[in-house]
């Protein structure tokens, strides 16, 4: 079981590039897309989140049963849904501003315990962020580690949000003792500062840098280094494409029984290529269409 923690959301995305006059209703979230994403690639997946009983939250929750999630450890709200209003540029980036006052997943609890079986938990984006709810995901990374439990972060940085971004770059590298897999952009590392091997010295065992159209990079902690190109596609918008990327690796890692503190650096130059590749191709299927919608097994060459 590989349970993903984190916001979900609905996604306000302009019909047509650029245009804001009329928004279509996505269902989103950057820990909902890769839960999503696992389910169709057809990992045994969980989400652990907060979801308003809203119209919104009903279309969320069903989204996820139609990916075969299992939602037993949502947990549900009479709050509102948050909502993310999306631009998308001319190369198809997205840039996005938020309504989260108020809302239901800004107040989710720590569980008392993960779902049997869990071999991984995913964690990142806006619920990392936005407290209460913060401290709450916070707990449970740490004390899914402390557990052996292999754990992977995507901070997937949204600016706007952070009032205090010394402090967050304080909070994101207290969190690295607790990954296992830290996978971000290099927009985000920028933001982040700091280098893979910094990172790697202080807890991951590997740390994966997506670099849009051209590719991916995995570094691990015993100095291995591997890199695949983009794969080539007609971009629609590249919504969910980073979530993508990390429900692919965690479906191929665990695939090679690699959910584990040694499992990276075991994989070698082969195994890291072929799952790079792999995740590459699956990011670019979701830009390839419009909203988050990511691959299902049959559409690549699954594990």
């Amino acid at each position: 079981m590989i349970v993903v923690a984190g916001e979900a959301l609905i996604d306000l995305v302009p019909s047509e590039s650029g245009a804001l006059a009329a928004l279509d209703p996505r269902r989103g979230g950057g820990p909902y897309n890769t839960a999503v994403a696992l389910g169709r690639l057809g990992s045994r997946t969980a989400f652990c989140s907060r979801i308003s009983a809203d119209a919104f939250g009903e279309a969320l929750v069903g989204g996820l049963r139609e990916a075969g999630v299992d939602v037993s450890s949502v947990q549900r709200g009479t709050e509102p849904t948050t909502l993310a209003v999306a631009s998308i540029a001319a190369d198809g980036s997205a840039g996005y501003s938020f309504y989260v006052e108020g809302t239901a997943d800004r107040l989710f609890s720590a569980p008392d315990r993960l779902p049997d079986g869990t071999r991984a938990v995913s964690f990142g984006t806006c619920s990392l962020v936005l407290e209460p709810g913060a401290s709450a995901y916070e707990e449970l990374m740490r004390s899914a580690s402390a557990q052996g439990v292999f754990t992977t972060l995507d901070p997937n940085i949204r600016a706007g949000l952070i009032p205090d971004a010394d402090a967050y770059r304080a909070r994101f590298k207290s969190w690295l003792p607790s990954v296992s897999l830290l996978k971000l952009s290099e927009e985000d590392a920028r933001w982040l500062g700091g280098s893979p091997r910094e990172w790697l010295a202080s807890g991951p065992s590997a740390v994966v840098i997506t670099r849009g159209g051209d590719g991916l990079t995995a570094f691990t902690r015993d100095g291995g280094e591997y890199s695949v190109p983009g794969d080539p596609v007609d971009v629609v918008d590249t919504i969910g494409a980073g979530d993508t990327v990390n429900a692919a690796l965690l479906h191929g890692l665990a695939a090679r029984d690699a959910l584990s503190d040694a499992g990276p650096a075991g994989l070698g130059a082969d195994g890291w290529g072929e799952l790079l590749r792999f995740a590459a191709r699956a990011a670019a299927i979701t830009c390839s269409r419009a909203g988050a919608e990511p691959p299902y097994a049959h559409e690549l060459n699954a594990f």
